[in-house]
């Protein structure tokens, strides 16, 4: 990829992709759900990073369940985008599909919501620039993103 197809790439979005291998997998050969949350982990901190330009955490994760099993062999694409920007934290967004590189079957396993914190070179959230929202689909995630903010903070308000 030359440096002029680089740039057509949204900051605000990734896409990273890994092939599942037989040290990644149980006795039934699907792949641990542990290594998949590991690989989002990543996958959230490189977005949330290449956005906002700034060391970044893992705050909390919202509605990681696995609907479908990921098997050796496959190759796991991992699409993630900036859904929303606080003062100094991200919401980024991640859809999983798997896809059998024989016979091309793709299907959607899971989506799950990372919240992240920008933090400056001494460790202190720091502020990250707002985002642009540019189409009807990045304002419903916007909007959807407030949602999941907004039902967390009552959760936590109601747990103390």
């Amino acid at each position: 990829m030359d440096e002029d197809n680089q740039k057509e790439i949204p900051p605000k979005t990734i896409v990273m992709s890994e092939i599942m291998t037989p040290d990644m997998a149980n006795f039934q050969g699907n792949v641990h759900g542990g290594h998949i949350l590991s690989l989002l982990d990543k996958v959230a901190y490189v977005c949330a990073s290449r956005y906002s330009g700034k060391l970044i955490v893992t705050l909390s994760v919202d509605q990681v369940t696995f609907s479908k099993a990921i098997h050796v062999g496959e190759l796991v694409t991992f699409l993630a985008s900036v859904n929303y920007v606080g003062n100094t934290s991200l919401e980024v967004g991640i859809r999983v599909i798997a896809e059998n590189l024989l016979t091309r079957e793709t299907r959607h396993t899971n989506t799950c919501y990372f919240t992240m914190v920008a933090l400056d070179m001494q460790g202190k959230p720091t502020p990250v620039q707002p985002l642009l929202i540019q189409n009807e689909i990045e304002k419903k995630r916007y909007k959807q993103a407030i949602a999941r903010k907004e039902l967390r903070l009552k959760l936590r308000n109601e747990s103390l």
